[in-house]
């Protein structure tokens, strides 16, 4: 069983050993995959690279880090208070929810679906994800409504979280209010590039987390962080495996 005192000293940990700046700098201008999965090896991001190669097709790196993330939020979970823990393993969810949306408007699976262990059983049994294999288990239920599957998925989160939990419901609300706000300002069709926005939440983020000092909001904070790293992660390895002969940003050929 875990407890807010021993969460509290391995996420301080793992939040100081996430890749700084440099790291980042490091990465971007290398234009193969091997090289840049060696420079990667080399810094904090080493954590998230095991199982990728050179010639590690894309999906399979996506499968990988999938993987990844479930097994950090398994990890976080086992950190936690045994009361919080059902809401901190719902948040490996969150990674699934573009898939689970494609899957509810009648989308028919990829093949990347039916081989993911989380998504296969949304897949039915035939060609079309709403064939007469209806889903079930916790994640049938974002299959109700396509447009409000983001929506469905918070509701759950909060059906997870303890009854009359310890901690300030204020900084888990901050952080779930900075989360939608960046969500819609990243969907506005105006917007040319979201990089400045991505860096402010991370700054939100940052802050929140450091002020929920043995509060269970920290893990939440911390996994929103490692998500913006995840994420950030996975463009640098895709755009080099599914366009290997591409100049990169600001770079000539």
């Amino acid at each position: 069983m875990g407890s807010l005192e021993y969460a509290h000293a391995r996420l301080s940990a793992r939040h100081g050993a996430r890749p700084d700046d440099l790291a980042w700098r490091r990465i971007e201008p290398v234009r193969e995959l091997g090289a840049m999965l060696d420079t990667a090896r080399a810094t904090a991001l080493r954590p998230w690279m095991t199982g990728i190669g050179a010639s590690t097709p894309p999906h399979a790196i996506e499968a990988i880090l999938r993987r990844r993330w479930r097994e950090l939020v398994e990890e976080v979970a086992s950190w936690m208070p045994d009361a919080w823990q059902p809401a901190i393993r719902w948040c490996s969810v969150a990674a699934d929810l573009p898939a689970i949306a494609h899957l509810a408007r009648g989308g028919a699976p990829l093949r990347w679906m039916r081989d993911d262990p989380v998504l296969r059983d949304l897949c039915g049994g035939g060609g079309d994800a709403r064939d007469a294999t209806a889903p079930e288990g916790p994640l049938a239920a974002l299959m109700a409504d396509a447009d409000r599957v983001a929506h469905t998925w918070h509701a759950g989160l909060r059906q997870r979280l303890p009854a009359g939990r310890d901690g300030d419901p204020a900084l888990l609300d901050a952080i779930v209010r900075a989360i939608a706000a960046h969500v819609a300002a990243m969907r506005e069709p105006a917007l040319v590039n979201g990089t400045p926005l991505v860096r402010a939440l991370e700054a939100r983020l940052t802050l929140l987390f450091r002020r929920a000092t043995l509060d269970p909001a920290a893990a939440f904070a911390f996994l929103s962080l490692a998500a913006l790293d995840l994420a950030r992660l996975r463009g640098e390895l895709a755009r080099r495996a599914a366009f290997p002969g591409l100049a990169l940003a600001g770079r000539a050929a």
